[in-house]
């Protein structure tokens, strides 16, 4: 009967195989960053949704009322500050309501309006109620309409809970994450066991044998953060060719170069701290215990 050959697996190979382990479980902390950029994306716009109309006195002069709307667009709550002037607002009247007035009245009966969206940041009830109140103050404003606080409110409460849902859902996989990459940098060195002995018996300081682990699999990890945030990246630049025009909209690519470090970094840093808890495990084993 013939002794059977001990099957030994080169260091490339094991690298290779917790680099592919890697890979994907960072892939995994992409996409939900991904995600989370264009979930806040999309909440930044939803909330800036709710739009102020201010309405002119009667009697307001076209400068006057064009001098007001200069004012709110250097306000730090407005965004996509609009002009409405009489004659646009009667035009719109009539496209609306298929209804001329100036023919019913004699003359336009409209004032010229400011339209603008609340900021993001501004966009409690609190604060726009505040707006009014600071744009009713001003000289020549008639009418300042808002939204209805229940549907502020309503909206708000909605999005918090969904942001909320979301962080629990990204910490869950983060702790995940953490363990499958963890166990998978633990049993390539669980591999090094008798080696790590061996330079103990020959007076290694810990921090000498803990030294070429770590720095090994940081640049393991760094090397998979490479690769899964080059996945992400292509498969962003490609989602508008692919259909998903709306999610490309979403997410910036200064957000996805962020991205795309923090994988890098994560990745970098995760498999040191994971090599570093190995290592040290072994250093303080028995020479009984390397063989269970």
């Amino acid at each position: 009967m013939k002794p059977q050959k001990e099957v030994k697996i080169s260091g490339w190979a094991a690298h290779t195989t917790t680099g592919v382990s890697v890979t994907l479980a960072l892939l995994t902390l992409g996409i939900i960053a991904m995600i989370w950029i264009a979930a806040a994306a999309e909440t930044k716009r939803m909330m800036e949704k709710i739009e102020i109309s201010v309405v002119m006195a009667d009697n307001i002069g076209d400068d006057r009322a064009k001098a007001i709307c200069d004012a709110i667009e250097k306000t730090k709550f407005a965004h996509n500050v609009r002009y409405i002037s009489r004659q646009e607002a009667l035009d719109n009247w009539k496209e609306a309501t298929g209804e001329d007035l100036e023919h019913v009245f004699g003359v336009n009966p409209l004032s010229p309006e400011v339209a603008f969206s609340v900021d993001a940041g501004y966009s409690t009830v609190a604060r726009i109620a505040g707006i009014k109140k600071s744009l009713a103050a001003i000289d020549g404003v008639a009418e300042v309409g808002v939204p209805d606080n229940a549907l502020i409110e309503t909206m708000n409460s909605n999005l918090k809970k969904l942001t909320f849902g979301f962080i629990a859902v990204a910490a869950i996989m983060l702790v995940i994450s953490f363990v499958l990459i963890s166990n998978t940098v633990r049993l390539s060195i669980y591999s090094k066991r008798f080696t790590i002995h061996t330079m103990q018996l020959v007076g290694a300081t810990d921090g000498f044998i803990r030294r070429p682990f770590i720095a090994s699999n940081a640049m393991v990890g760094a090397i998979a953060g490479v690769v899964s945030g080059g996945v992400l990246s292509a498969l962003l630049a490609a989602s508008g060719t692919m259909g998903f025009e709306q999610i490309a909209s979403l997410i910036d690519w200064k957000w996805m170069v962020l991205v795309d470090a923090g994988l890098i970094a994560g990745g970098a840093c995760i498999c040191a701290l994971a090599a570093v808890i190995a290592t040290t495990r072994h250093l303080h084993q028995d020479y009984e215990d390397l063989f269970k």
